[in-house]
């Protein structure tokens, strides 16, 4: 797993099959200040060591615990859910997966804008066959911050993994009229476009999205090969005269 973020991979569903990027969950550490949100901070990371060791019930418990010591902390509710969501695919536990949306629903609670809770729970909603919700809550995000680049991205990702691509390409548009620099944007857009055959236009937006964001080593191998396939030169150095490379990454906060 890596140091920035703790991926938790679910299960494909019938219905539901992932083609963009990993149905994923994070565990998040945040920032405190003041005795409780110290407290929080430090239950937190406990507990992400301990889901790395996958010993997922100790950690179930230190975010509970930094949940008691910050309650108004979304990330400590997300980090709950996150796990109740991985134990219940990994056992079969319907218990867990209620708990998990439970726990989703008090972090949007708290941060109605925590884009990777409204990932998290339409994934949950996915693997049930309820996918109409699933899109009811992301467009939902969506219509409440029109000039989010981040709904419209997560709609998008839901449109490609139920095979839509002309609607998540349609959605990936509006967020770049919202951000025209998003760097996430652009390596999706260019993803649906290179599935659809049009590897110039994918080949420009995964230079672009590098441009703005160097640090994705699979928009670069992703670019690389398409340079290939397309008898292009193949270069890793954005047009900024950066070179690319991975980044270690650190426990986020």
């Amino acid at each position: 797993m890596r140091n920035s973020r703790d991926f938790l991979r679910f299960r494909d569903r019938r219905h539901f099959h992932c083609s963009w990027e990993l149905l994923a969950v994070g565990l998040f550490l945040t920032m405190a200040a003041g005795c409780g949100n110290i407290a929080a901070h430090g239950r937190n990371a406990e507990g992400v060591r301990l889901f790395q060791q996958a010993r997922y019930q100790e950690a179930l418990q230190q975010f509970t615990e930094a949940s008691y010591a910050d309650p108004a902390n979304p990330d400590a509710y997300y980090n709950l859910a996150a796990t109740c969501h991985r134990l219940g695919s990994q056992q079969g536990e319907r218990s867990y997966l209620d708990q998990a949306e439970n726990f989703y629903n008090q972090c949007l609670d708290r941060h109605p804008n925590h884009r990777d809770c409204y990932r998290g729970l339409a994934v949950l909603l996915a693997e049930q066959d309820r996918q109409d919700e699933a899109f009811r809550l992301v467009q939902g995000w969506a219509d409440r911050q029109p000039m989010l680049a981040d709904p419209k991205i997560e709609l998008a990702r839901l449109c490609d993994e139920f095979g839509k691509k002309q609607q998540a390409k349609d959605h990936l548009v509006a967020a770049l009229a919202n951000e025209p620099n998003n760097a996430r944007a652009l390596a999706a857009l260019g993803k649906i476009r290179e599935e659809m055959g049009d590897h110039t236009q994918a080949l420009a937006d995964y230079r672009r999205s590098l441009y703005h964001d160097r640090f994705q080593p699979q928009v670069a191998s992703r670019m690389a090969a398409l340079q290939s396939q397309m008898g292009q030169t193949i270069s890793t150095t954005p047009s900024n005269g950066t070179r690319l490379v991975e980044r270690d990454g650190d426990p986020r906060r």
